[in-house]
């Protein structure tokens, strides 16, 4: 009787296992600055998943500087989904080793970038140094605060829009000259967004951080809105946000199914919704509408249009010996 009993109870806790078993986690790596954003969308999904599906889902965030972000899951880290903030840092992963296809961005609607942001001034209160566009971060003594561009895709969209922004206005010299004297402010590059923004916030350094649209948003609930003011340039780079399943992880695990799901819900009205309440700009031309009144109109230009593709503005400024590392030496 005792044996049977005790058998009985084995048999329980492998059914009880087996079930637990069953439930699935994902890890998502992704950048800096969109902690707030998951910290929404992940019990929205969890809700969902458990209706469709019955299951319980467990999610977990990785969050750090996209680049560093993107170099730990090529070197091995299981990430089952990567949501960044510009496509060289998923192109990395199919260029090493192969964990996603060459032509993952086809697979997902709007080139797999569910909404998109560009990069405005964060200024102290009553914006004592009068900055209002691009040439005022360029003034002798001014402190500009932003992240490595070489490490950061917040750094890297700023120099871009730096960059793209002078080229317009005078060529490919004056766009050379105008970063290199950017650069000439910037006291300290922090390796990510989100570091930079607590430079600038507790550190209490510098006079302008420069930094996603949505950051300004986090910013606001963490220190208040009345501790600082946004300005938008007049113009300015739209930094996409794109995603992918990693393949290569996902099959291996038997999480493929639930890891479509949870990128593909992003795009759901209630996806969209979340991203707008964080301030980032929805691909939903409704929930876009919805919420105009907190996306002023920014004339934005692409990398595609200024440096011709992202390889080719990869190539040419951050690779090792690159421009940014020509223009950042002469400091």
């Amino acid at each position: 009787m005792k044996t049977l009993f005790t058998r009985s109870l084995v048999v329980a806790s492998l059914v009880l296992s087996g079930g637990a078993l069953a439930d699935t986690a994902l890890l998502n790596v992704s950048y800096d600055v969109t902690r707030d954003f998951y910290k929404d969308y992940n019990p929205a999904f969890q809700k969902y998943w458990k209706a469709k599906t019955g299951e319980n889902i467990t999610l977990q965030q990785s969050h750090g500087g996209s680049s560093k972000q993107a170099m730990s899951v090529a070197s091995g880290l299981s990430a089952d989904v990567i949501t960044m903030n510009q496509a060289p840092d998923i192109d990395l992963l199919a260029e090493r080793g192969g964990l996603v296809p060459t032509d993952w961005q086809k697979r997902l609607p709007n080139n797999a970038s569910p909404f998109v942001s560009s990069m405005v001034f964060i200024v102290r209160k009553g914006n004592p140094k009068a900055i209002k566009d691009w040439n005022d971060l360029v003034k002798p003594g001014l402190q500009v605060i932003l992240p490595n561009p070489k490490t950061s895709g917040n750094g890297r969209y700023t120099y871009l829009a730096a960059w793209g922004q002078a080229q317009k206005a005078g060529g490919e010299a004056k766009a050379r000259e105008y970063v290199g004297k950017l650069f000439a402010n910037v006291p300290v590059l922090d390796a990510g967004g989100r570091a930079a923004t607590t430079t600038f916030m507790q550190r209490n350094m510098g006079d302008v951080l420069v930094s996603f649209e949505n950051e300004a948003e986090m910013v606001a609930r963490e220190f208040g809105r009345g501790s600082f003011e946004v300005i938008y340039p007049s113009s300015s780079i739209l930094a996409e946000n794109p995603v992918s399943v990693v393949d290569k992880v996902v099959d291996k695990k038997g999480t493929r199914k639930a890891a479509e799901a949870y990128l593909n819900f992003l795009w759901s009205p209630e996806g969209q919704e979340i991203a707008a309440q964080n301030y980032l700009r929805p691909r939903d031309s409704k929930v876009l509408a919805k919420y105009a009144q907190q996306f002023p109109p920014v004339k934005l230009f692409t990398v595609e249009e200024v440096f011709g593709s992202w390889k080719k503005a990869m190539d040419t400024h951050f690779k090792d010996g690159g421009t940014f590392d020509q223009v950042y030496a002469r400091k």
